[in-house]
């Protein structure tokens, strides 16, 4: 196997939550060291958001394997001699600190260009740096509802969130993403390019198709549950003894789900339905014949049936499920990686390079890997005396 990518590239982050963690991760995959500072006094506050992974949080298990933990009070001189000290060596330095907080600390993109010039700087906000919202905070749900998710997301009667963190976890593929192609400028042109990110224009950006379709329709999109707000028919359907959804994307699709599945090729023409705009308009109609149909079928039935015509379908399975899908299985996409008292099974990166194996190292214990910094730093003779002054 070759060498990991990234092997070489020292990565400083400090960082807490979801948004920044899930963009070091992943870089930490790829071979990156990635020493992650966390307060003495607890560490990254997601360590402690529940107990399920032998007494360490999902969240956390799932988004610092690989990263060396390192306790450091970045507000006290002698700990933010070590930063610097750190930085000194460092090709990326990433922070998702609150409004203000970078700035206050001396690591915001300017100071870092003056003291650590090679040094990347990626900054993880929540409004942007800059603005009129720059020195409010951002939680992932504040963020879903500001950019319009929740006016699209859940039923005609009410609104829901996402069922995961979708605003943190596109800000942190956007930081990854950045970083790389950071790390590719410096590489060719030698210039040092800062990153920035906001949680808020990341989850913008994937608002992109309702947002253009209200503005130039002038209609909001309806909340549809888990039909397509825009397409039919796109969504679950009833059989006997379960539920199976179908996506129908274009006209030919739907000719041959009439023909194929529902035994009257002839319902493909009728001018109710004839049109992808037509469906939709119908949709309570459409459905009601669908349903019909497949209410007849039992789930295998129903999915062969539609595999054979080629309509797109598949099961509604829970996230316990998951864990058993065939595809992952088969695949090999499960890996054991080591956790705070235990292991656990982690999904390996879903982007596979040929011919690279992902690092998928352990999940650092709190400050696990203090000593082994500071001994590096040259500062060995003086743990002690920074333990007993709680700089780590």
């Amino acid at each position: 196997m070759s060498t990991p990518p990234l092997t070489g590239i020292t990565v400083v982050s400090l960082e807490q939550a979801v948004a920044a963690p899930f963009a070091t991760r992943q870089l930490a995959d790829l071979g990156a060291r990635v020493v992650k500072i966390e307060r003495p006094d607890g560490g990254d506050f997601a360590r402690h958001y529940d107990t399920a992974v032998h007494g360490t949080s999902s969240y956390f298990a799932w988004l610092n394997r690989g990263k060396e933990s390192l306790t450091l009070d970045v507000k006290s001189a002698a700990g933010r001699a070590i930063l610097a000290e750190l930085l000194d060596t460092a090709d990326v330095f990433v922070q998702n600190l609150g409004p203000g907080a970078a700035g206050r600390l001396g690591l915001d993109a300017e100071a870092l260009a003056q003291r650590h010039p090679r040094v990347i700087p990626c900054s993880v906000t929540g409004w942007g740096s800059t603005g009129p919202w720059a020195h409010r905070k951002a939680y992932d749900l504040l963020v879903q509802c500001e950019a319009g998710l929740l006016s699209v997301t859940g039923t005609p009667e009410e609104m829901v969130k996402a069922g995961i963190s979708v605003a943190d976890i596109a800000a942190g593929m956007y930081a990854y993403s950045g970083i790389l192609t950071a790390l590719l400028r410096r590489a060719t042109t030698g210039e040092v390019t800062p990153v920035e990110v906001s949680l808020f224009e990341a989850l913008a950006e994937w608002m992109g198709a309702p947002a253009y379709y209200a503005a130039c329709s002038g209609r909001t999109p309806a909340r549809t549950g888990a039909r397509h707000a825009t397409i039919a028919p796109y969504g679950p359907y009833a059989v006997a003894d379960g539920t199976v959804l179908l996506a129908v994307q274009n006209d030919r699709e739907w000719q041959r789900l009439c023909a194929d599945v529902l035994g009257d090729a002839a319902l493909a023409d009728d001018p109710r339905f004839a049109t992808t705009s037509a469906r939709v308009a119908h949709r309570d109609e459409l459905d009601a014949i669908i349903s019909a149909r497949l209410r007849t079928l039992t789930g295998e039935a129903a999915t062969a049936l539609l595999d054979g015509a080629g309509i797109a379908n598949a099961g509604i399975r829970d996230v316990a499920e998951l864990a058993d899908h065939p595809v992952l299985a088969e695949r090999k996409r499960w890996h054991d990686v080591a956790v705070p008292g235990g292991t656990m099974q982690a999904l390996r990166p879903p982007v596979d390079l040929a011919g690279i194996e992902p690092v998928m190292a352990a999940v650092p214990a709190l400050g696990e890997h203090t000593e082994t910094i500071l001994r590096e730093l040259g500062h060995g003779d003086r743990i002690a005396d920074l333990r007993a002054g709680n700089v780590v």
